[in-house]
């Protein structure tokens, strides 16, 4: 996994309706970027949920918030779409910047072993440098440890 300090790793991916997205687009602003395992899971709705309901804040902080997931375009459309989901989402079906980011691991589930996206945080500043690093985190906390990150609260 990336480390504080590190250059973010430049991509561009598909976004709900297939148009491209660059992490360059967002040069000079805070990005967030959140790599989650999967649409319409419980935690991975609650997770995007929970940024849908402090986005309002994260954009009053000048902050962008990006989701990326392994899904397609298409479902990445649906899931924002049942759920209210007013930032972006990035189809990233080759795992490029999943594994760019180090978020593509071994994971356990009840005793069995597979690879697979590591729920994972990251804050970029305008300079596209990685401030923040948040492994592993809690789909029902992470808005809101984002947030307090922000504000210099965490």
């Amino acid at each position: 996994m990336l480390e504080v300090g590190t250059k973010a790793p430049g991509f561009t991916l598909p976004d709900r309706n297939g148009e491209p997205v660059s992490l360059s687009d967002f040069a000079g602003k805070r990005v967030v970027l959140y790599f989650y395992p999967r649409d319409n899971t419980p935690g991975c709705t609650r997770q995007a949920c929970a940024f849908a309901g402090a986005y309002e804040e994260f954009e009053r902080l000048g902050a962008v918030v990006i989701g990326i997931s392994k899904d397609s375009a298409a479902s990445h459309k649906k899931f924002a779409e049942k759920n209210g989901l007013p930032f972006i989402l990035l189809s990233d079906p080759e795992l490029t910047a999943i594994q760019d980011y180090g978020v593509w691991q071994e994971k356990k589930l009840y005793g069995k072993v597979s690879m697979g996206v590591v729920r994972s945080t990251f804050v970029i500043d305008g300079n596209g440098t990685i401030e923040k690093v948040m492994p592993k985190v809690k789909p029902d906390t992470n808005a809101a440890e984002v947030l307090a990150y922000l504000k210099g609260e965490g």
